[in-house]
């Protein structure tokens, strides 16, 4: 799936007066990979005590707030005076928010790191205020849809979406302070958008990341419209991003693609007759996309668009969806769907190669995903292998488990007029 490209983190190396230093004179570079390796340490027990090495077990309690000590001197450091200091304290808690669920630790302080986040991002440069609107959305992650998360959203959503709107602000900053109204995105994007004569406009350094990330995170905001604004949406925008499929941009084209995708599959949620103005156009533009052979292209370029847009065109044609199981633990989740898809890939985006494991064990995503709540299991449990039977009966329930919420959704719409 495309991806918003991010820029190479933690390249700067702390040093000399300025460097990042704590009070225990760890660097912010070295306090994350202390804080991911602690993380590790209860597996590496287990893996100790199975070979029976004869090494002693770590203390965990001890690990534990060895950890919390240095997450605590990066929380310090975000209100140090050195700006090297602040982005080398958020890129360690983005790791740290990203790999590991910290709701206990974070629970008590999140006012504390919500009004540091604030100051960031009303004072700090282009890059911090990236890094400080990331660090923001792991925090809302981590603190689930209950009233603490609603809280920290309430108190800096306003300023988030002043640096949305604020066309002199940093690309960098406003790409990633996308957890706006749709109304605020739909600014962004649709200055992509044809002018009267059909002609799409020259975009700006920069500009089609911006639109990219605007759009698909407008589009996820999609996915929970009532059927009602639903049917505005479609008749507004579908015939605008078909026009958008001829921009220069390789990830723009990709991400327009999959949105309309997605609208179309809402459509069809909503109304079973449901049809693409001049459908035929929008395929023959599809297909020439999904074998786009142009040498000025670059090879991974044409191979990443080619495979996306035959899945777009065969949904377009055929309403057929090509499904993906993601695995984790003993556990799995089924991405069976264009909106489910758009969710997971939102997720998948900021927590990085962390997803997994918040599919796991967040309370958040295995409530979004209908995995109810975590499991629990025993050394003897994780070790053992399932028989091909009884994935059997799992596959049969989840795919029932599928059905029903799709169903359910569905019924939510229709209701919602």
């Amino acid at each position: 799936m495309p991806r918003s490209k991010k820029g190479k983190r933690g390249s700067s190396k702390p040093g000399g007066k300025n460097g990042v230093k704590g009070e225990s004179g760890a660097s912010d570079e070295d306090l994350a990979s202390d804080i991911l390796s602690h993380y590790s340490s209860a597996s590496e027990s287990a893996s100790v005590l199975e070979e029976g090495t004869g090494v002693e077990l770590v203390d965990e309690q001890t690990a534990q707030e060895e950890t919390e000590d240095k997450l605590k001197q990066c929380i310090d450091n975000l209100m140090d005076k050195s700006a090297k200091t602040r982005l080398a304290a958020l890129e360690s808690l983005r790791q740290a928010f990203s790999s590991r669920v910290l709701y206990d630790f974070l629970i008590e302080r999140r006012l504390t790191i919500s009004d540091c986040l604030e100051r960031s991002l009303k004072k700090g440069g282009g890059e911090e205020q990236a890094a400080a609107a990331t660090v923001f959305a792991l925090l809302c992650v981590q603190l689930g849809g209950g009233d603490e998360g609603e809280e920290g959203f309430k108190m800096l959503r306003p300023i988030l979406s002043t640096i949305l709107i604020d066309s002199g602000a940093s690309i960098s900053a406003r790409q990633s302070d996308l957890v706006k109204s749709m109304t605020h995105l739909e600014s962004v994007f649709m200055s992509s958008y044809p002018n009267r004569e059909g002609v799409l406009p020259t975009p700006k350094p920069g500009s089609p990341g911006l639109y990219s990330a605007a759009l698909q995170a407008w589009a996820l905001l999609v996915t929970l419209c009532p059927a009602s604004r639903l049917s505005v949406l479609l008749d507004l925008h579908l015939p605008k991003l078909q026009a958008c499929l001829e921009s220069s941009d390789v990830n723009y084209r990709i991400a327009v693609g999959e949105t309309i995708a997605l609208l179309v599959e809402l459509g069809r949620d909503i109304d079973t007759d449901f049809e693409v103005e001049d459908s035929d156009s929008l395929c023959e533009c599809l297909k020439s996309l999904a074998t786009d052979g142009n040498k000025h292209r670059a090879k991974n370029d044409r191979r990443k668009q080619r495979s996306i847009f035959r899945e777009v065109l065969h949904y377009i044609e055929n309403e057929d969806f090509t499904e993906e199981k993601i695995r984790f633990g003993v556990e799995g989740v089924y991405i069976d769907s264009w909106m489910r898809r758009r969710v997971y890939d939102a997720f998948k985006e900021i927590l990085e190669s962390g997803v997994r494991h918040h599919l796991q064990f967040n309370p958040l995503l295995r409530d979004i995903f209908g995995l109810g709540p975590p499991l629990i299991l025993d050394a003897a449990v994780k070790a053992s292998k399932i028989s091909r039977f009884e994935k059997h009966l799992f596959n049969s329930a989840a795919f029932k488990a599928r059905t029903k919420l799709r169903n359910k959704v569905r019924d939510k719409r229709a209701d919602v007029m």
